[in-house]
């Protein structure tokens, strides 16, 4: 017989296959898990929810996957108190649960809605690693008409740059590949900055993948917007103050490296943080926000 957590390793394994983002798999492996629940009460299906969350966050630190669970459990559990017996409960916290992950679907073309007018003809635009999200602004924009230029930063360590590069040059789109060191380069050459991000803070400051604030930086110093494109599911309430404050799992580990001089030490984090006043807007889901309106947003969306 399988272990609990073995059953939710494959449960989540399944949907992340099948899934575009780890935040869609997490949402559709707790839908899997609400289908099948057979709680008595409603304290020991909360209780059972968090203990599938702490797992799936284990299976996947993610600063989205975090989010996305608690947004997901706040929102099917909102009217929870309104029903007398648990399987009205239940059936109601189905429906819920089907409408959060039908609004979780439609993000993107949400997002793209709000985010293609602020690319122009002619624009060029300097983007870091590999985003769903821009990716399908940059398509839908493609479709318009519209003539742009891209330019990818190859995003080590994993270089996620490249997917993003093959992805663009294969629907046309002109794009070039660029060394991460490189952006002071081309910094002066292009007309904005557009990313994704991993997470939305409380400060409207977003946390991404590493190499993302250097950009800002670079953005900031040469009077270029960097607007981020990221879905409401990924605002999380966190607070950091400086990129020790982003949680360990998430930022990633120091790392022993083997090379052919000798083995050496190496820090590893695979996220930094991005302040917000390095970031001109986000567009996102729920409309164009500035940085400052992230805060009355994750009141929205967890009170």
């Amino acid at each position: 017989m399988s272990s609990p957590n073995a059953d939710l390793i494959s449960i989540y394994e399944k949907n992340k296959a099948s899934s575009s983002s780890p935040a869609l798999a997490t949402c559709k492996a707790l839908m899997d898990i609400l289908e099948t629940d057979n709680s008595a009460t409603y304290a020991e299906f909360v209780a059972k929810l968090q203990k599938v969350i702490e797992t799936f966050e284990s299976i996947e630190p993610l600063i989205e996957v975090q989010s996305i669970s608690e947004i997901f459990l706040r929102f099917i559990t909102l009217t929870a108190s309104e029903y007398q017996s648990i399987d009205e409960m239940r059936k109601a916290l189905k429906l819920r649960g089907n409408l959060f992950l039908d609004k979780v679907v439609n993000c993107t073309q949400k997002i793209v809605k709000y985010g293609h007018p602020f690319i122009y003809e002619g624009s060029n635009i300097l983007v870091h690693s590999y985003s769903p999200v821009v990716l399908e602004t940059f398509l839908f924009v493609k479709k318009l008409g519209k003539r742009f230029c891209v330019y990818v930063t190859k995003s080590a360590p994993d270089n996620s740059g490249e997917i993003m590069y093959n992805k663009l040059k294969a629907h046309g789109i002109q794009c070039s590949l660029i060394l991460d060191a490189a952006i002071g380069h081309f910094i002066e050459k292009v007309d904005m900055v557009m990313v994704g991000a991993d997470g939305v803070v409380e400060n409207g400051g977003i946390i991404n993948k590493i190499g993302t604030y250097p950009l800002a930086l670079c953005a900031k110093a040469f009077n270029k917007p960097l607007y981020v494109l990221a879905e409401s599911y990924k605002f999380i309430r966190h607070y950091p103050l400086n990129q020790a404050d982003i949680p360990q799992p998430i930022r990633g580990s120091d790392k022993r490296i083997r090379r052919k001089s000798g083995t050496v030490d190496e820090s590893g984090p695979l996220v930094d943080y991005t302040p917000p006043n390095y970031i001109t807007l986000l567009h996102t889901d729920l409309g164009t926000l500035t940085t400052a309106a992230v805060s009355d947003v994750l009141i929205q969306l967890y009170l």
